[in-house]
């Protein structure tokens, strides 16, 4: 029998500090293959190719370390996440967008948290779930990693502490960048000192810089993120509260025959259905008719023949009429989800008034999107096309969707949870289709017609690289056009002449030609770059 040796202070500390979850072998070789894949990829690289090449890595990591009877991979979610993720990276592969990038790490994100928890539906807290266990991941990661077994009790005592440092240099870091952003002084010694400590780097490490060591770190988080799933149940928990359908409640109240009854002392008579049923057929009768009168009006005014004068001022009445009149259809919406959200569904004496009541107020309002979506077109038809006037379409998109959404709610006792549900689902939708369009090279085509009396030539001589050829094509719409404007460096508008236009095209275009044979590696390559490129060689 082995003697029994007794624990020493430094070994009992050392032995409650072990992690309680080891990684597997496959994490152990996936861990640093990623990282290395991470800065091999995205270290002074834009987006493009790279960003294909490592979703499809996150992919395979997932089937690799999923057992192949989990139940995520019997989710429809997970499904529609892998797709989504294949369809954003492939488009950031062919046009390299802000927007695909969006859609890209938005649905890879959401596909770990229906790895995290497969039984969630939300897409909001599928995101919230992985954005959490990323936050722990790579805590877990460094409690896994051990000492070496033979090393001595002052290298285990060492490993110790510096993994207890971590934490407090993380802070450290995070209170340094708060502190520089506030404080110039303090930003300009830091710098000082940071490219002191660089230089000394430098000669220690020829290869490697501080920046690089900082983007590896990131590269480490973001493996660590993907590679091991630390489980998050507060939002699987949370959302396991809600059902799809709204169902009569018949607690609280003062009966021993119900599941929580309530006993305590009112002093004022609860609101009963009846006065509610009144008080909701008030607001759905008085609205109904306030709302046909501004649709009248509307109808009358924008849908037939709309002519505006020559000192009518578009912008205006865009923008402040589009902005009041989706607020209000927002306000409508929330309306009807809470006057629908409990026992009035199941009031017979007056529910079928007070559907086709909301039902008809839910029509009204899609009559007046069309009004805003009518404003919008105008504002194109005169001024051209900018970002935001294509998100106000897909937004209206969004709003007819939801109105149909609330007479589901309405005719089919849904609850405000299958709302959110579905709805969420349709935002994803949108953020998939804006990721698939070469919008820029759009707009650059629409707005150099030149049939317009004013378009923002500063806009449009910002625009990626792979709009240049379409603007080099249509370069005569800037001396048609009678008025160029730009913003100054105080975001105040101001005007350009044709020459300067056309001048800072031809710079603009010199300038990413060489940047795009500057380049010598793969990973940012977009189609879109390249078609670009091959199409400006004849405009030499």
């Amino acid at each position: 029998m082995n003697p029994v040796i007794p624990l020493s202070e430094d070994s009992a500390e050392l032995r409650q500090s072990a992690p309680a979850v080891m990684l597997s072998t496959s994490q152990k070789v996936l861990l640093p293959l990623g990282v290395v894949l991470f800065d091999y990829l995205f270290w002074r690289e834009g987006g493009g190719v790279n960003m294909l090449v490592f979703t499809v890595f996150i992919l395979v990591v997932q089937f690799v370390l999923l057992p192949r009877h989990a139940a995520v991979r019997r989710s429809g979610y997970f499904w529609l996440m892998l797709s989504g993720s294949l369809f954003g990276a492939a488009m950031m592969a062919v046009y390299g967008s802000a927007v695909a990038a969006l859609a890209c790490m938005a649905s890879v994100l959401m596909l770990l948290g229906y790895v995290n928890q497969p039984h969630l539906k939300l897409v909001l807290y599928a995101l919230l779930t992985a954005a959490n266990s990323l936050a722990q991941a790579w805590l877990r990661v460094l409690q896994s990693v051990r000492p070496p077994r033979n090393a001595g009790a002052g290298v285990r005592r060492g490993w110790f502490y510096g993994r207890l440092f971590l934490v407090p240099l993380g802070i450290l870091g995070a209170f340094h960048l708060l502190f520089a952003v506030a404080n110039p002084r303090y930003d300009a010694l830091s710098g000082q000192v940071l490219a002191q400590l660089g230089e000394w780097l430098a000669q220690l490490l020829p290869d490697i810089s501080i920046g690089h060591l900082l983007f590896i770190s990131l590269g480490f988080l973001v493996t660590a993120g993907v590679v091991v799933a630390v489980p998050v149940y507060y939002f699987a928990d949370h959302e396991s509260r809600f059902g799809e359908f709204i169902r009569r409640q018949r607690d609280r109240v003062a009966s021993f025959g119900v599941r929580r009854p309530d006993f305590s002392f009112r002093d004022t008579r609860m609101l009963d259905l009846r006065k509610e049923f009144l008080a909701a057929a008030a607001v759905f009768g008085l609205v109904n008719v306030l709302l046909l009168a501004v649709n009248a009006i509307d109808i009358n005014w924008l849908w037939f023949g709309f002519e505006p004068a020559l000192d009518f001022d578009l912008a205006q009445f865009v923008h402040e009429g589009t902005y009041v009149l989706i607020f209000s259809i927002l306000l409508a919406m929330g309306i009807v989800l809470w006057f629908f959200r409990r026992n009035l569904n199941f009031y017979q004496p007056g529910l079928p008034w007070l559907r086709w009541g909301a039902t008809v107020w839910v029509v009204q309002n899609a009559v007046l999107a069309i009004s805003v979506g009518l404003r919008n077109y105008y504002y194109i038809l005169n001024s051209g096309i900018a970002y935001k006037r294509i998100g106000v379409c897909f937004f209206l998109l969004l709003v007819f969707f939801g109105l149909a959404t609330v007479l589901l709610k309405i005719w089919q006792r849904r609850s405000a949870y299958s709302l959110i549900r579905l709805n969420s689902l349709a935002v994803y939708a949108v953020l998939l289709l804006l990721a698939a369009g070469n919008w820029e090279v759009w707009i650059a085509e629409y707005n150099l017609q030149g049939n317009f009396p004013s378009i923002d030539a500063g806009f449009l001589l910002t625009m990626p690289g792979r709009a240049l050829p379409t603007l080099l094509a249509h370069r005569q719409g800037f001396d048609t056009t009678p008025h160029l404007t730009t913003e100054d460096e105080y975001g105040n508008a101001a005007t350009m002449t044709a020459a300067d236009a056309q001048k800072r095209l031809n710079v603009a275009v010199a300038n990413w030609r060489a940047h795009h044979e500057a380049q010598t590696g793969w990973q940012g390559f977009t189609y879109a770059d390249w078609q670009a490129y091959q199409q400006l060689g004849g405009h030499e």
